[in-house]
């Protein structure tokens, strides 16, 4: 007698594609970070590419070639961060010379404040000795290993190198990326041999370059006027360095809910150092977080509207995940990027589950408020009912 052996049918293959689902997302994780060195660059040149899309686009309507177009578009923004950085180094290595002095200020400062809680660090240490029991016995004291600190500048040589192979490939894969957008595009869509799944991908390449590009150029321009404004601000104040500050807030801007308060509390810091009076020590940092609010909740909801209008859990879950796997550079990319898996989700079926849970939560559309005819009524029932109807009549 054979043994029965019991068959188990799984619908839709659901309950395998659950599990591998949750293996993938775990295995690109793992490789996020594992490849993060080369990533990083990776993802920073898609986002360069994509912001630097509208200039080349714009150049090429002025007649210039796309290789011309394109190395101009680069070249600014070199041009740009090189600027940025020939004045914020200098900036940078003057407060690194000046730490001592800037150490011994805020001492003073808080020398007030240190005298009051005075009485409670003396009741602390006699709680703490009352707490604590006698001492062991005397024991051979254990060989001491010193352990000699990394200067900063050591750290900055050893380094170096490495974040200038990264820059130098970024901008590399950029430059490739705006030069050859337009065949890229061509052969992507020579792939599939249906038409609507052609179709489908001339969508979502359209959409990536109007929704991705287009988003992210206004940004890029809202953020440097952001930069210039506090800059303009902080030096009416006589804060030092006002142009690092205020290109500081353009970048951090870019990482919402986390990026601008950090750079709040660091003038504020700053301005404690460097400033006398309180007026001028609360007056920064308020200005900063002013001309954020008015861009925030007023200039880029007007000029870029609810393009890409994201769910605030998600991009914060996104900025924090991202920082632990790829530090600064991750955060700052984060937001483009979970735009970028938005985009191309809304246009798969399949991942339709993910672009809901990544987008804001919008009402339904009008089309989709109006309840569709029930499937019961087929259309061959009409002619019947107006044959019915005209021998009525």
């Amino acid at each position: 007698m054979t043994a029965r052996i019991q068959t188990v049918h799984v619908r839709g293959a659901s309950a395998i594609r659950r599990p591998l689902i949750v293996l993938a997302v775990c295995a690109v994780g793992a490789l996020g970070y594992v490849a993060r060195d080369f990533l990083i660059p990776t993802a920073g040149a898609i986002v360069l590419a994509l912001i630097l899309t509208p200039v080349a686009n714009g150049l090429e309507r002025m007649r210039l070639p796309t290789l011309v177009a394109a190395a101009v578009a680069v070249l600014l923004l070199v041009l740009f961060i090189g600027g940025v950085l020939a004045v914020a180094v200098p900036a940078i290595a003057t407060w690194v010379q000046e730490a001592p002095y800037y150490a011994y200020t805020l001492e003073r400062k808080l020398e007030g404040l240190r005298k009051s809680l005075a009485v409670l660090n003396e009741l602390t240490s006699w709680f703490e000795q009352a707490a604590t029991p006698d001492p062991p016995p005397a024991q051979t004291p254990p060989e001491k290993v010193v352990v000699q600190d990394r200067s900063l500048l050591t750290v900055l040589a050893s380094a170096t190198p490495v974040v200038l192979i990264q820059a130098g490939y970024a901008v590399v894969l950029s430059f490739m990326l705006l030069i050859h957008r337009n065949d890229a595009r061509r052969q992507v869509l020579r792939i599939p041999t249906e038409f609507g799944v052609r179709m489908r991908l001339a969508r979502v390449m359209r959409d990536i370059n109007e929704r991705v590009g287009h988003y992210l150029f206004a940004l890029a321009t809202i953020y440097s006027v952001v930069a210039l404004l506090a800059m303009v601000a902080l030096a009416l104040l006589g804060f030092p360095n006002p142009f690092v500050w205020g290109a500081l807030l353009g970048f951090a801007s870019f990482v919402p809910y986390v990026g601008p308060p950090v750079v709040f509390v660091i003038v504020a810091f700053v301005g404690l150092l460097v400033f006398d009076d309180w007026q001028r020590i609360v007056a920064a940092p308020l200005i900063l977080a002013a001309i954020h609010v008015v861009e925030s909740q007023f200039i880029t909801p007007i000029f870029v509207g609810r393009r890409c209008a994201l769910n605030s859990v998600a991009v914060f879950v996104t900025i924090a995940m991202l920082g632990w796997m790829w530090g600064a550079v991750g955060a700052i990319v984060a937001v483009p990027l979970l735009i970028l898996i938005s985009t191309i989700a809304a246009h798969l079926p399949s991942l339709h589950w993910l672009e809901m849970l990544l987008t804001d939560d919008r009402p339904p559309p009008r089309r989709m408020a109006v309840k569709p005819p029930l499937a019961s009524a087929p259309r061959r029932h009409v002619p019947q009912a107006r044959r019915r109807l005209l021998a009525a009549k």
